[in-house]
């Protein structure tokens, strides 16, 4: 499953845009330094019943932002993804890929 494919994924399950977990996670200053990866994981699966890899895939995207590596951009396999930009806004308003 591709990267953007989890995002897509949590977006079904819980109503919410990795954007607005972004902020979710800033209001409770999950996106500062220092703050541990098991912390922001036990929130997500507690308030929104999330498995650790759907919860990983929000981790990334609270402390780096859309970015991800090359590794797998372009290539065939099963975790491949069309760009090493993910889409934060939500599936209704991606653009067509």
């Amino acid at each position: 499953m591709s990267f953007q494919a989890y995002l897509d994924n949590i977006e079904d399950k819980t109503g919410l845009t990795p954007r607005q977990f972004i902020d979710l996670a800033r209001e409770r200053g999950f996106d500062r330094p220092g703050v541990k990866t098991g912390v922001i994981v036990d929130w997500l699966k507690q308030d929104y019943d999330l498995g650790r890899g759907h919860a990983m895939a929000l981790v990334h995207v609270i402390k780096n932002g859309p970015g991800i590596g090359t590794k797998h951009v372009g290539t065939t396999g099963v975790h491949r993804d069309d760009s090493d930009t993910l889409w934060l806004d939500g599936k209704a308003t991606k653009p067509a890929g």
